[in-house]
């Protein structure tokens, strides 16, 4: 049986098992796997089992684990940071990277500019991450770009450094919304980029943020933005999506899901502790759910595992409803007269190529890219060909010149011996 396959059974076997199971331990057990291979399965790292896991010792598993933290650079690049402040006081952190500075060695003579008059703000790439990812997760990327355009990486409420959503704790909390997101993308642009021209980036649920913004501020959209690049995202209709499982297995699934959303609110380090016990059974299911190809560098693998291990189940829980409830089609065609990019990994079981093209069929001028065998976190898996295109439409917007020397950083493929 291929990897694939047990992927999809194991979830199976889950979802089946959790709706059958009866009895307060065993609903609580069944919430504590099944709640998180849920949570994980939106966020773009859920169900599979690795086979090599199987055969390795835990003891070894862990070494490995260890050596690939140390191995690769991958999220340690830091900016300016800078805090915004959302409509309901929770507080978002972002890092600003500013181009960079001419040396005084090589610079040509420097002009000075009469009667007072103020250089204009030069255009602003903000860059919005997915669900359990942070601003991390564009790290090849960044560092392509790094020096040449002005960029902003922010993490987004209750994930990375930012702060838990205040809306959605105490006596009073209302669930998160992707409207919401909108408004705080709205509260990070006014913190970090108050003026001048921008390049919106998003991923996933930040493809999202990005229409929800359009949605309730399109003002800012006509008279700011000029360009937009939509990353293995969806407009709506994700309550349709099966995530590669068999028909027994989504059904399942979303039988127990209320259930299991209920039981991860309320039983959030109970089911912490079960989501450890099974780290070795996620670390299959993350691979599986984030990338497509066979050659990604294992270190790569591990930086997203990381990722996603490190947002907190009971965000997991509290952000699942706010994807079946998102449909911003109506915001789109804001970008008609926007030089857009929408692009998307082929194999993507989270958000299915198949919504990129229906952006696309909306946007019509838009530069539609589907990526072979690439999966969910396609900006990990194949950074050459995103940062290619952006780069492509960050020339044609102006924010950089046609010149600039913006590195690939390659493939994630580990050297060939």
């Amino acid at each position: 049986m291929s990897e694939s396959s047990a992927a999809g059974d194991a979830v199976a076997r889950a979802a089946a098992a959790a709706a059958a199971s009866t009895g307060p331990a065993g609903n609580w057990r069944k919430a504590g796997v099944v709640g998180g291979a849920i949570g994980v399965i939106a966020a773009g790292a859920a169900a599979g089992l690795a086979i090599e896991r199987l055969t390795v010792g835990r003891g070894m598993r862990r070494r490995a684990r260890l050596a690939l933290d140390t191995s690769g650079p991958y999220g340690t690049l830091r900016g300016t940071p800078g805090e915004a402040v959302a409509d309901d006081g929770t507080r978002l952190s972002y890092e600003i990277d500013d181009i960079g500075k001419p040396d005084p060695q090589t610079a040509g003579p420097r002009r000075r500019r009469l009667f007072g008059g103020k250089p204009p703000a030069p255009v602003t790439v903000v860059f919005s991450h997915g669900y359990c990812l942070s601003q991390d997760s564009w790290h090849f990327q960044r560092a392509a770009l790094r020096g040449i355009v002005r960029t902003v990486h922010w993490d987004q409420r209750s994930h990375g450094r930012s702060a838990r959503g205040a809306g959605q704790r105490g006596p009073g909390a209302v669930p998160v919304t992707i409207d919401q997101l909108g408004r705080d993308l709205k509260a990070v642009i006014d913190a970090a980029a108050p003026e001048g021209p921008l390049v919106l980036v998003g991923h996933s649920m930040g493809g999202m943020t990005i229409m929800a913004l359009a949605d309730q501020y399109p003002e800012l959209i006509r008279d700011r933005v000029v360009g937009v690049a939509f990353v293995g995202t969806s407009s709506g209709r994700l309550g349709e999506v099966n995530y590669g499982l068999p028909v027994a297995g989504v059904n399942a699934v979303r039988r127990v899901l209320p259930g299991v959303l209920k039981a991860l609110g309320s039983q959030a380090e109970l089911v912490e502790r079960g989501r450890r016990a099974t780290a070795d059974l996620f670390a299959g299911l993350i691979k599986r759910y984030s990338f497509s190809s066979k050659d990604v560098d294992p270190a790569v693998v591990r930086f997203a595992e990381r990722l996603i291990e490190s947002t907190p189940i009971d965000v997991v829980a509290e952000f699942y409803p706010a994807f079946i409830e998102h449909d911003k089609e109506q915001a789109l065609p804001v970008f008609l007269e926007v030089p857009a990019l929408v692009l998307a990994g082929e194999s993507d079981l989270v958000t299915p190529s198949s919504h990129s093209e229906s952006i696309a069929d909306l946007l019509p001028d838009a530069e539609l890219v589907l990526v072979p065998d690439a999966g969910h976190l396609v900006m990990l898996e194949h950074p050459e060909v995103v940062t290619d295109r952006l780069a492509d439409l960050l020339v044609r917007v102006g924010a950089m010149p046609s010149a600039a020397n913006v590195g690939t950083h390659g493939s994630t493929a580990p050297p060939s011996r």
